[in-house]
């Protein structure tokens, strides 16, 4: 939609979202200059087990912004409460507002069908957002788009009431240091919550890193199984027979159409 650097628009539910599923290609947008910003739609509310009210949002905040400046990117959330997410017509003017300002060529977010109701609400809105966006009379305060961004989901492993489509896959082992930079950063999420929310015993301050780097490499392991088939294609039968960290991508067939020019461009595909 754009000239000169590509302009990527992440749209996650929650601090921590963005950088989980989509943290190597933010990474890789940076390095190559492009313009990067990540919205968290809820304010990270419900995330903690001893956190509550405005103590943790703000810790979450703060958390978020640090996260952004790792690669320099605007990271902002946004005020509805975490974990009462709805795709209401007030979030999905915001989503319209947000996206007719930033003006992105992409926009990455959750699809509709996903384990927690907020990541399902922001992919509802997202998608009753795309067409939107070029309605004048919609939202009007802000001025429209003349075409819809690409929207492409965020990748997961969930089969009902259907599979993950993975039109673009990603080898993210170059960026992976930067995804857990960025992560560190959400002390209260990733070293107080999560291993409280999965039973998991915590380290030493030392050992922390390696720990958070065992568990990213655990749950992005069976993406990676999961579409072999596809990083084969896309790497070749050696490297992509041997990749073990990755992103996928599934295009939205309710925003702007792809061509092989746009995903080529898109997803920096000589990076």
């Amino acid at each position: 939609m754009t000239d000169g650097p590509l302009r990527l628009l992440v749209l996650g539910a929650h601090p921590d979202d963005a950088e989980f599923h989509a943290g190597g290609l933010v990474a890789a947008y940076r390095a190559a200059d492009h313009v990067v910003k990540i919205v968290s739609v809820t304010d990270g509310g419900a995330g903690h087990h001893k956190l509550s009210g405005s103590q943790l949002v703000d810790r979450r905040r703060e958390e978020a912004d640090r996260a952004g400046k790792v690669v320099g990117a605007e990271y902002v959330t946004w005020d509805f409460p975490d974990g009462h997410l709805q795709p209401s017509l007030e979030v999905r003017d915001r989503i319209i507002r947000e996206i007719r300002t930033f003006k992105p060529d992409l926009v990455l977010t959750h699809r509709p069908c996903d384990y927690h109701p907020d990541h399902r609400a922001v992919g509802q809105a997202v998608q009753d957002a795309s067409y939107l966006v070029t309605v004048p009379l919609v939202a009007p305060e802000t001025p429209y788009l003349s075409r819809d961004p690409v929207v492409a989901y965020m990748v997961d492993l969930f089969t009902k009431p259907y599979p993950f489509q993975a039109d673009v896959v990603l080898d993210i082992e170059p960026w992976f240091d930067t995804v857990l930079d960025m992560l560190e950063q959400h002390v209260s999420q990733v070293f107080e919550f999560l291993p409280y929310n999965h039973q998991h015993d915590l380290p030493a301050d030392d050992d922390r890193r390696a720990w958070l780097a065992d568990w990213c490499a655990h749950h992005m392991g069976p993406r990676a199984d999961c579409f072999r088939q596809r990083l084969i294609e896309r790497y070749g039968e050696e490297r992509g027979g041997q990749i073990l960290l990755m992103e996928a991508y599934e295009f939205s067939e309710y925003a702007a159409g792809v061509t092989p020019e746009d995903r080529h461009r898109l997803f920096l595909s000589d990076a």
